[in-house]
């Protein structure tokens, strides 16, 4: 069975930092695109960034300068730096990830559980 597990969430003060982290595990043939989507109350999840296995990476224009996404392969983990944090980025931040069970089948999309990130004003 595959799971995300999400860490590195928290409240944090207008213009600091978070370091978000996601960790695939369980039993796979290879994780392909890996990416961060958020979800404010009463708003749509909505793609943040995400990246591919060879490492091209793609950013909603609210976060581009501030946010960067990069991962890990050999540890199957992509993470998201948060820099100039502000009170609209808001949001319960999922994880999402493209993995391919077994050679014989296409890839699933795979979710996190979700971590709450806070920035107050």
């Amino acid at each position: 069975q595959v799971q995300l597990a999400e860490s590195g969430g928290g409240l944090v003060q207008a213009g600091g930092s978070l370091r978000l982290s996601c960790a695939a595990s369980g039993s796979f043939f290879s994780v392909n695109e890996m990416g961060w989507y958020c979800q404010a109350p009463g708003k749509q999840r909505e793609l943040v960034a995400d990246i591919t296995s060879g490492g091209s990476t793609n950013y909603a224009d609210a976060v581009k300068g501030r946010f960067t996404i990069s991962r890990d392969n050999a540890k199957n983990t992509v993470y998201l730096q948060m820099n100039s944090l502000k009170p609209e980025d808001t949001a319960v931040y999922y994880c999402m990830a493209h993995i391919k069970i077994h050679t014989y089948y296409g890839t699933q999309r795979f979710w996190g559980q979700g971590t709450q990130v806070t920035v107050s004003s």
